[in-house]
């Protein structure tokens, strides 16, 4: 009697066009299946849902400002966690990095935007949000290169902390009691061309450049993947690998410092404990999802943020529970990523004879 036997193997790399099909292939899989599940828990027509997804992000002037926006603030984000988890430091902190930084940004317009020049303010906050993001991104990574300890709990507790300042902050600051503070736009990053996101446009366009060019064209890049891939290695060939754990997490402290400073400065004007709304923890699939690369992870964010607008028009037209719009968006994700395991991995069958007892 034979026995089929299965066994997983890596892949040889495939051509560009075939990693594309296959992405195709699943988004459409990942839509029939949504559209099958709509129908039988709501009996709406899917293809009306699939409409009002498109018209959740693409129905005004207003919306695709707002798209773009927020795809540019969660890319900034998977920016800055990505050099971090190409060296295999994983840091799930973004969230309170930025919300630090956010923090830094805001008290700089708060206690100094009245009596400091317009472009020396402007200077002021972004330094002071760099530093802050720096700051709380070093402190696990001091004690990860020193001591070894877990990276992934330390960053986790440190979004914690981080949150408790900001609420503290708004207590102690906020005269009224009611916990909100009044937004400051005055004091707020530049306004190009009338338009209020053209600037944080701007500025993560020129961040994935320079990033995909840290990572993929120098030293310091090169050094990130070799720790990455092992630390053994690094050590044998002469990396210090602490000096390289700390010095990359720097990187991701001041442009999640950046991201802080893009949020609080020129989106909302203000800060609370949810300024930040979970793009710490969303940013990690998107770098997953882009393979750490920067100009993949420009798609991969436009898609998230394209599902997340898209599930809440959704929810608004045809009066829905949330949980509709959240499940369709875990279908189609479900089907991105899983697809991903074909792109890496191929299942081969092999037959082995068995004798009857």
């Amino acid at each position: 009697m034979k026995k089929v036997n299965f066994h997983i193997v890596k892949r040889e790399p495939m051509v560009w066009y075939k990693n594309v099909l296959v992405r195709a292939v699943a988004i459409i899989a990942s839509l029939l299946v949504s559209a099958v599940v709509i129908t039988l828990l709501t009996g709406k027509n899917p293809f009306q849902v699939y409409a009002s997804m498109i018209s959740g992000a693409f129905g005004s002037s207003l919306r695709i400002w707002s798209l773009v926006q927020n795809t540019a603030i969660l890319l900034c984000i998977s920016l800055a966690v990505t050099p971090a988890f190409k060296m295999k430091f994983w840091n799930c902190g973004a969230e309170g990095q930025v919300l630090i930084s956010g923090l830094a940004t805001t008290a700089v317009m708060m206690f100094l935007g009245d009596s400091l020049p317009y472009p020396l303010l402007i200077v002021v906050m972004l330094l002071t949000s760099v530093l802050a993001g720096v700051v709380w991104a070093v402190i696990p990574a001091f004690f990860k290169a020193m001591w070894n300890t877990n990276e992934t709990l330390f960053t986790l507790m440190m979004n914690y902390v981080a949150i408790q300042f900001v609420a503290f902050f708004l207590k102690y600051f906020v005269k009224s009691g009611s916990g909100v503070l009044a937004p400051m736009p005055e004091h707020g990053l530049p306004v190009l061309f009338g338009q209020s996101y053209l600037l944080n446009i701007i500025i993560v366009a020129v961040l994935t450049v320079l990033v995909y060019i840290y990572l993929k064209k120098t030293k310091h890049g090169y050094e990130i993947s070799v720790v990455g891939e092992s630390e053994n290695t690094a050590k044998y060939i002469g990396i210090n690998v602490r000096k390289v754990v700390i010095r990359t997490l720097v990187v991701s402290g001041a442009l999640c410092g950046i991201a802080g400073l893009l949020l609080v400065g020129g989106t909302n004007h203000t800060i609370s404990t949810t300024t930040v709304d979970g793009r710490g923890f969303t940013a990690i699939m998107v770098s997953w999802l882009g393979k750490f690369n920067p100009i993949y992870m420009v798609l991969t964010s436009f898609l998230i943020v394209f599902l997340q607008r898209g599930a809440g028009q959704v929810s608004t037209d045809f009066r829905l529970p949330s949980a509709i719009s959240d499940i369709v968006t875990g279908i189609i994700l479900f089907f991105i990523i899983g697809c991903e395991f074909f792109l890496q991995y191929k299942i081969l069958s092999t037959k082995s004879r068995k004798e009857n007892d």
